[in-house]
């Protein structure tokens, strides 16, 4: 049973950084998913998928791990790469393309 610690990433979806600050511990699956025949849904006998812990920081979620005794790994957070962007830079005398519109 080995946990993951992570940070999330925002979502392609959203402008803002909604569900990003949390720490998230979560189970990496124990068994690979089967399909039903009958219904076609995707079964998992793995219940611990189905946990998933939020910490305010990552001490509290590694502290947690091992108190509990559980095998973990911290997954690096991600480097946020920023684009300053300005609609005023459309009108800029220094742009390197002319503006088409």
């Amino acid at each position: 049973m080995l946990a993951r610690i992570y940070r999330p990433a925002k979502t392609a979806m959203q402008s803002g950084k909604a569900n990003t600050k949390e720490w998230v511990l979560e189970f990496a699956p124990a068994s690979a998913r089967v399909s039903d025949p009958l219904m076609g849904w995707t079964v998992s006998t793995d219940m611990n998928g189905q946990v998933r812990m939020l910490f305010d920081t990552r001490e509290e979620a590694v502290a947690y791990c091992q108190r509990h005794g559980i095998a973990f790994e911290v997954l690096a957070e991600k480097e946020v790469k920023r684009i300053v962007k300005a609609y005023a830079d459309n009108f800029a005398f220094s742009r390197r393309e002319p503006w088409t519109h």
